[in-house]
């Protein structure tokens, strides 16, 4: 049986380094974003990280083991089958898998009491799922890098 996301991601060697790769991720996609939405999602970017310099950093980490039970099914679907590119599978299920994993994020949101960060992310999230979409070929390769 293949090794679960957890398995492979949540290790103490490895954590750290996807928690890494992730914020490399993160500021990947804010860097290609492009017009009037883009300029908000940078916007938001940089609101975001200026109110604490180690925020994402620290969300990611704090966040990474709800993303990884979410990703956990299509992970176990797509070893199942036997595919090559796991971010192409995610990419083909693209708003199911945005939804599932914005889940996690929506209820942090909805937790927050930083009010500056709280309209920050609600700026941003009715694009959500269009720039998770964007993001789950970099995400899937960034797993697979780690399952080896």
């Amino acid at each position: 049986m293949a090794a679960t996301l957890q398995e492979i991601l949540l290790t103490p060697d490895n954590r750290p380094k996807v928690v890494a790769d992730c914020q490399t991720l993160i500021d990947q996609e804010v860097s290609d974003k492009s017009g009037i939405s883009g300029t908000a999602i940078k916007l938001a970017y940089k609101t975001v990280t200026a109110f604490a310099s180690g925020i994402v950093h620290d969300a990611v980490d704090s966040l990474l083991p709800d993303f990884v039970a979410r990703l956990e099914p299509y992970w176990a679907d797509f070893t199942a089958s036997g595919g090559a590119g796991f971010g192409d599978y995610l990419a083909k299920r693209g708003g199911e898998v945005s939804e599932s994993l914005l889940s996690v994020t929506d209820a942090r949101a909805a937790k927050s009491e930083r009010a500056p960060l709280k309209k920050a992310y609600n700026t941003v999230r009715p694009s959500g799922v269009k720039n998770v979409e964007a993001a789950l070929p970099r995400l899937g390769a960034l797993i697979q890098k780690y399952a080896g």
